[in-house]
């Protein structure tokens, strides 16, 4: 019994301790220490009031969320900066009397990445993700908060998966 408790302990031990570079969402953040999230301004030829405060927001929540990076507004050892370029409405599929079924909003964001203490994984890179939905539906109201809910989770762990765990 007394061995079993010491068997344990041990694995108690080392199942709670940690190096202290990865989270449990595996980013490597090495000696960063913190992070900034410019604003990106929306620069699509479409322009939906208030969808580039709430990425903006949306990003700085996940880093938040997945790290121990504190948030800064300058000199971050992580900067993320872009803009949005893209928010499209297109029609997917049509009904027999060719009018659209269904209709896909498209946001691409473009993203300049620095981390200024490993210049090596800099990167700029777009990043793309729709949502389809009923063409009866209007893209307003909880229609437009449920498509930018989807298309911002995914664009944003895109981002943290690019720039933090190397995929």
């Amino acid at each position: 019994m007394k061995n079993l408790f010491k068997l344990f302990t041990i694995v108690c031990f080392f199942s709670l301790s940690s190096c202290g570079i990865y989270s449990l969402s595996n980013a490597e953040v090495g000696d960063a220490q913190t992070f900034q999230v410019e604003f990106f301004r929306n620069t699509a030829s479409i322009i939906e009031p208030g969808i580039d405060r709430q990425f903006t927001n949306d990003l700085q929540d996940l880093i938040q969320n997945q790290t121990n990076l504190g948030l800064t507004t300058s000199n971050g050892d992580l900067i993320y900066e872009g803009e949005i370029t893209q928010y499209y409405i297109a029609p997917m599929t049509a009904t027999s009397d060719s009018r659209a079924a269904q209709n896909r909003l498209t946001i691409a964001i473009n993203v300049r990445f620095t981390n200024t203490l490993d210049p090596e994984k800099d990167f700029e890179r777009s990043f793309t993700f729709y949502y389809d939905y009923d063409a009866n539906l209007q893209m307003v109201g909880s229609t437009l908060d449920t498509a930018l809910e989807e298309i911002y989770t995914r664009i944003t762990q895109d981002i943290f998966n690019a720039s933090l765990t190397n995929w």
